[in-house]
């Protein structure tokens, strides 16, 4: 048995001939009938091909696009079996709803089906019993392996759960090793990179993490309504002035909770958000009417990295600067550098997550050096802001 709060696929027993119902993410990208990053697919092949290999009769579950509870041809998982089938390595059958009892009826133990999109039907997203049973019946087991869909209480992530004996995958299961390891019961310091363009979109984010790390690195557009609250003037950065109270409030929070903010004392400004505009490097309190701030500037960077040399844990969620436009991405490619290198010499604990960052780490070259790199952007983000995820509690139940 797990010593888990959950069950995994070790619990599992003989599953020979066992039907396994499992949610995974095949929500891929598509550009002219082909894949155009197949990331997501590659996360479920562990869990997949194990389950096959222990003679399971494997059915995944998984939605595809927003079909608003209609069969819509265009979003049917069907374009997506014979990608999956190559990243698998071995034949996927696709079986349609119409007829999909008779379908799995004719497979056979070690046999892989993926059934068509959940969303299809308009009582998934609202987690109705009816929908619940009728995934149910072609069941014997059910296995979440969908962490990105774990923050949503639909039918086919979290309804299962309640209707056949839950178990998590491995994908899951290292999501959650990862959390749990980053702020669930981390080693600290711990120190928390929160960046991206709006504070509004992070509050609770922020709320809840100052009574959780020992550093709070704030870099992006959201910095700059830090400093603003702090009287700095910002020019014509993006800066959400009406939070300056709030900003105020998450300071006093951090303060009281012994959490120490990190703000840039340096910054990258241009007169134009472009490629490759001039620039220049400044002090934040020499930032001119006409400029906006568009980047962390080295010194601060520097004094960043010296800080998570003294860390033993770190969280990452948005990027420093601008980064999709150069050379505004050159603190956060500096800093993921300096995170990723203290991870291989086995000093740093390092988890990150969310669309953007998973991009700014790419574009470092630095993803696969992190410890965990959660491709998973609401529920990640959820999971940051403390939230229970419907998907994950009715595993641990």
């Amino acid at each position: 048995m797990s010593p888990k709060p959950y069950k995994t696929l070790d619990d599992m027993g003989d599953l020979s001939g066992k039907r396994v119902l499992v949610r995974e993410d095949l929500n891929v990208p598509m550009a002219d009938g082909a894949v155009t990053d197949d990331t997501r697919l590659r996360a479920t092949v562990p869990t997949v091909t194990e389950l096959a290999d222990r003679g399971a009769i494997v059915l995944v579950l998984a939605h595809f696009g927003r079909p608003k509870g209609q069969p819509d041809p265009s979003m049917s998982l069907a374009l997506v079996t014979k990608p999956y089938e190559r990243v698998l390595g071995r034949p996927v059958r696709f079986i349609d709803w119409e007829g999909a009892a008779d379908a799995v009826a004719m497979l056979q133990p070690g046999d892989i089906a993926v059934l068509e999109n959940t969303r299809f039907f308009a009582g998934e997203e609202k987690n109705a019993p009816d929908v619940v049973e009728r995934f149910a019946a072609l069941g014997d087991l059910y296995v979440n392996d969908a962490f990105s869909a774990a923050h949503r209480a639909h039918a086919s992530t979290e309804g299962l759960a309640h209707k056949l004996p839950a178990f998590a995958g491995r994908a899951m299961e290292a999501e959650l090793d990862a959390l749990e390891k980053a702020l669930g019961a981390p080693e600290h310091p711990v120190a928390a990179v929160v960046g991206g363009a709006k504070v509004s979109t992070k509050l609770d984010v922020l709320k809840h993490l100052v009574g959780r790390v020992d550093h709070l690195i704030i870099g992006g557009g959201m910095a700059n309504t830090f400093l603003a609250a702090r009287g700095v003037d910002v020019g014509k950065s993006l800066c959400e002035h009406d939070l300056a109270s709030t900003a105020d409030e998450i300071m006093a929070a951090a303060e009281r909770a012994g959490c120490t903010v990190h703000l840039p004392y340096d910054v990258v400004v241009a007169t134009e958000f472009k490629p490759n505009p001039a620039t220049r490097t400044v002090n934040v309190h020499e930032v001119a009417a006409d400029e906006m701030i568009l980047d962390v500037g080295p010194a601060a960077v520097e004094a960043l990295g010296d800080v998570l040399k003294n860390c033993r844990t770190l969280v990452w969620n948005g990027p420093m600067g601008a980064f999709e436009t150069p050379p505004f991405d050159t603190a956060t490619v500096a800093l993921a550098k300096t995170a990723a290198a203290l991870t291989q010499d086995g000093s740093l604990v390092s988890v990150a997550g969310g669309g953007d960052t998973v991009a700014a780490l790419n574009q470092a070259g630095v993803a696969e050096a992190f410890t965990f790199v959660s491709t998973a952007g609401g529920a990640f983000l959820e999971w940051m802001e403390g939230r229970e995820l419907p998907g994950v509690a009715a595993l641990t139940r």
